[in-house]
């Protein structure tokens, strides 16, 4: 088998992900190219795989019941909203207090 690049669509389990893989075909009897995904588990050992992480699998041994897969690389990070931390805006609602200006 070769290694397959795909998307990771869970991280919930310790030291496993699961990877959505997504691959073209072309349908004869339409004359369309069709779209399929299909689901793999992986071993993470690092734990390092968060949701939207696009990954390069490798194959390997089978390590439990469904994975037969491990993360090689992650060739690109999923971009994740990090919010304002509470203490600015708790020191931002300190300040305007201090100011005489009502806030929310």
């Amino acid at each position: 088998m070769k290694p397959v690049v795909g998307v990771v669509v869970s991280n919930k389990m310790q030291k496993s992900v699961v990877v959505a893989v997504d691959h073209l075909f072309h349908h004869k009897m339409y004359n369309r190219y069709v779209k399929r995904t299909s689901k793999f588990m992986a071993h993470d050992e690092e734990d390092a795989c968060n949701i939207g992480d696009r990954v390069r699998l490798d194959p390997s041994r089978p390590l439990s019941r469904h994975k037969h897969w491990v993360v090689a690389e992650i060739l690109r990070r999923a971009k994740m909203y990090v919010p304002p931390s509470a203490t600015a805006s708790s020191e931002n609602d300190t300040k305007a207090r201090q100011a005489g200006v009502a806030t929310k």
